[in-house]
């Protein structure tokens, strides 16, 4: 036990003292690095260089192996390492979760200390990094040991590594463009963050763009500022068809007649007309019991085809009815691959298509035109490592469950022969 007392710093066998300088001496070089080239940039690990730090990985772990019983090696692999290493790692997660964190495009100005964009930290990647081969050590070192009682061991560490390995390294080779297209037109160019044309390997053909709608509210606004009255907590009444009468303030509303697909009739009217550019009207009675306020009109929000309509309460005050919001809209489309495939398709928001490593989104549209929008934009995010992600999740949950029964069944044993 003296000898444990004095053994000096970086003496044999190592432990938690040398650990933990490790872990912060390799933040401390990060840091430097931060403020002296910012952000890691991960583009230097697009493929096939993302595929050799792979290969150098399991290299490194190779010739870790053959060296296995230095003190290095038991050291690296050991449980001071581990828990170091996870701690720095942990603890820029926990920057992550108090800083707001955006992307590393140029729009404001980052923290110098990257702090908004902890991934991209040099820091974050050096320690991430360590993560990587401690972990590639420590099942290593199982792995020396082979027994197939340690089969929860093995699939819980080796999908988490295959899982880190996905997630980071196949960052570099994540594309994300977003493509707007006409109906009955056929696009395949994007344009990048800086501007320029790039044609992808996928095309798509709108072939028609639907969306339903869901019914508008009434609202009042002041007519100097157009701020929702009341101002600081404005009120605002759901139209509904079935239950016809509402009140916003000391306003009393009844619903005469609503018609979600309307266009002008008159002046002063709405007939319903289901075709493009059509929009929602409303005819309401307004009463005003305090001022003897009564008036029966239409109001309408409008939109690129209709004119709005609003009804003067005073001098003041108007009653408005607010844009429809979308309730589903979605994209009937053919997509042409470079392998001459077409694949028809329904895309809409949260139901992707997924052609070859490419991702399809429901992106957007012409929210001006609303559902008589004639373009329909996708979000098409390329990410070939996105399988291995998921194979290396469900391996590390799988093991993990694994590793829980086990541990129960060897407490149930345990506690079976303590009472015999």
């Amino acid at each position: 036990m003296n000898d444990k007392i004095k053994r000096a710093f970086w003496q044999a066998p190592w432990g938690y003292k040398e650990s933990i300088a490790v872990v912060g001496g390799l933040s401390f070089v990060g840091l430097m690095l931060q403020l002296s080239t910012g952000n890691f940039n991960f583009t230097l690990l697009e493929y096939p260089v993302g595929l050799l730090a792979i290969v150098g990985l399991i290299v490194l772990t190779g010739l870790m192996i053959w060296r296995h019983k230095s003190p290095f090696f038991v050291w690296f692999s050991g449980v001071p390492m581990s828990v170091s290493v996870i701690g720095g790692v942990l603890f820029f997660a926990l920057i992550m979760g108090l800083v707001p964190q955006h992307g590393d495009g140029h729009a404001h100005e980052h923290s110098p200390l990257g702090f908004d964009t902890v991934t991209r930290s040099w820091p974050f990647v050096l320690l991430y990094s360590l993560l990587m081969l401690n972990l590639s050590m420590v099942t290593a070192r199982r792995l020396l040991n082979f027994k197939w009682r340690d089969y929860a061991f093995y699939l819980n560490h080796l999908g988490l590594l295959l899982l880190l390995i996905a997630a980071g390294i196949g960052a570099a080779d994540l594309r994300r463009y977003v493509m707007h297209v006409q109906e009955e037109a056929t696009e395949w160019r994007v344009f990048s963050d800086s501007g320029d044309m790039i044609e992808l390997p996928v095309a798509i053909h709108l072939k028609d763009f639907y969306m339903e709608e869901y019914i508008p509210k009434l609202a009042i606004i002041d007519k100097k500022t157009g701020e929702t009255y009341p101002s600081g907590n404005p009120q605002m009444w759901q139209i509904d068809t079935l239950n016809t009468k509402g009140e916003i303030m000391e306003w009393q509303i009844e619903m005469l007649e609503y018609i979600h697909e309307a266009v002008r009739n008159s002046d002063s009217t709405y007939r319903h007309v289901p075709m493009p550019g059509s929009c929602p009207a409303v005819k309401v009675r307004v009463i005003n019991a305090s001022t003897g306020f009564d008036r029966t009109g239409w109001i309408c929000g409008g939109n690129f085809a209709q004119l709005y309509m609003t009804m003067e309460l005073n001098e003041h005050l108007n009653m408005v009815m607010t844009r429809p919001e979308p309730k589903l809209y979605r994209s009937e489309v053919i997509v042409y691959t470079q392998s001459e495939k077409a694949i028809p398709a329904s895309i809409e928001v949260n139901k992707p298509l997924k052609v070859e490593n490419w991702f399809i989104y429901q992106y957007s549209y012409d929210s001006d035109r609303g559902k008589a929008s004639t373009t329909s934009s996708f979000e098409l995010v390329y990410d070939p490592w996105l399988s291995w992600v998921y194979i290396g999740l469900w391996m590390f949950i799988a093991g993990s469950v694994l590793l829980i029964w086990e541990g129960n069944k060897k407490s149930k044993i345990s506690k079976d022969d303590h009472l015999e």
